[in-house]
C-alpha cells in the first residue's frame, strides 16, 4: 500500500507516540515499584499527550488509508467496549473505592468522549444524509467541481454500514436519477452519475444519441457552453426528469464496455450510469453496469460550492440536484 507524504509523516508521529508510550511501560516493567498513593501512581503528563497523540494520529491515519465507514465501525465497536467493559467492571464498586482508585485510565476517558460522537456520525452517514464533494467534471453542467453535496441514504433501503447489506427495502433507483454508488472495479471509491438504464433495458448509444429500448432520449440543443465554449449545452428529457448535458463536437470517446452501434441489456438489480458531460465521463460504456449491492443513495442538495481559484461559489448554494 502506497502512503502519499502527509500520511508518511502522521505514521512516523504515531509510531514515536506509540514507541514512547511502550518504552515507559517496560522500564516500569523492570522497576520494583513500592505501593503509592493514587495521586501519586498518575502517569506523567508527557505519557498522556503521547497517548493522546498516538490515539489521533490512528485515527487520522485509518481515515486517509482506509474508508470512512470501516473506521467509524471500528471507532464504535472499540470504544464501545473499552467504555462499556469499563462500566461493568466499575459498577458494583462503592463510591469510596472509586474515589480512591484515582483518575481513570486515558483509554477510558478517550472512548467515554469519542463514543458518542462516532456513534452518531456512524448513524447519520449510513442510514440519514451523507456528504460528498465533487472531485471531477463528469456531471457538467449539473454539478462542478467543489460542489459539496447531501446524499440521502434511506432513497434505495437502509443497508448496513461496511457490509452494505440491505437491511430494509425502502425504494430503488429511478431513471434521471443522480445517484452515488461504489466503483464496481474499486468499491474503496465513490462516483456519481445519473441512472439511464434500469434493468432490463436495451442500451445504445450512437453518434451521441441514447437509445433506450430502440427509442431515442430526446434532446435539444441550448447554446455553447460559457465555461468551455469549446463544447455545446443539450437540455436533455430522460422520463420524467429535465435536465441539460454537454456534447463536444467531433469529440471520439473510446468505449470499450459499449462501442458505437452495440446494444447492451441492463441484468437484474443492476443499472446503466452516463456522466451529464458525455464526452468527458468515464461510466457505464467504458467499465460496465453498477451493481444494486454498490448503491449509497440518490445526491438531492448542494450545500457548498468552492473553486479553488476563486474561492466560494455562492450563487449554487441551495440549488437542487436534478
Amino acid at each position: 500500500m502506497k502512503l502519499d507524504e502527509l500520511s508518511l509523516l502522521i505514521l512516523i508521529v504515531t509510531i514515536a507516540a506509540a514507541a514512547i508510550w511502550a518504552l515507559h511501560a517496560f522500564v516500569l516493567s523492570k522497576r520494583d515499584v513500592p505501593a503509592v498513593s493514587a495521586e501519586a501512581a498518575k502517569p506523567p503528563v508527557w505519557l498522556e499527550y503521547s497517548q493522546f497523540v498516538f490515539a489521533i494520529g490512528l485515527i487520522v491515519l485509518m481515515i486517509r488509508v482506509f474508508d470512512l465507514a470501516v473506521v467509524l465501525l471500528t471507532l464504535t465497536v472499540f470504544t464501545g467496549v473499552i467504555w462499556g467493559g469499563y462500566w461493568l467492571v466499575t459498577r458494583t464498586k462503592k463510591s469510596a473505592e472509586l474515589t480512591a482508585s484515582g483518575k481513570e485510565n486515558i483509554a477510558v476517558e478517550f472512548s467515554r468522549f469519542l463514543f458518542p460522537v462516532v456513534f452518531i456520525v456512524l448513524i447519520v452517514r449510513s442510514f440519514v444524509v451523507e456528504p460528498f464533494q465533487i472531485p471531477s467534471e463528469s456531471m457538467l453542467p449539473t454539478l462542478e467541481k467543489g460542489d459539496f453535496i447531501l446524499v440521502n441514504r434511506f432513497a434505495y433501503g437502509l443497508r448496513m454500514p461496511v457490509f452494505n447489506t440491505k437491511l430494509l427495502d425502502l425504494g430503488s433507483p429511478q431513471r434521471g436519477d443522480v445517484f452515488v454508488f461504489r466503483y464496481p472495479d474499486d468499491p474503496k471509491l465513490d462516483y456519481i452519475k445519473r441512472v439511464v438504464g434500469l434493468p432490463g433495458d436495451r442500451i445504445k448509444y450512437m453518434n451521441k444519441q441514447v437509445y433506450i429500448n430502440d427509442q431515442p432520449v430526446n434532446y435539444a440543443m441550448k447554446g455553447i457552453y460559457a465555461k468551455q465554449p469549446d463544447k455545446h449545452e443539450y437540455v436533455e428529457n430522460l422520463g420524467d426528469v429535465t435536465h441539460n448535458i454537454l456534447l463536444k463536437d467531433n469529440a471520439f470517446s473510446s468505449l470499450p464496455f459499449l462501442p458505437e452501434n452495440q446494444e447492451t441489456v441492463v441484468p437484474p438489480h443492476h443499472y446503466f450510469a452516463m456522466g451529464d458531460n458525455r464526452d468527458n465521463s468515464s461510466d457505464s460504456r467504458v467499465w460496465g453496469f453498477v451493481p444494486d449491492e454498490n448503491l449509497k443513495g440518490r445526491a438531492f442538495f448542494i450545500w457548498f460550492s468552492w473553486d479553488e481559484g476563486h474561492g466560494p461559489k455562492w450563487p449554487r448554494v441551495g440549488m437542487k440536484i436534478k
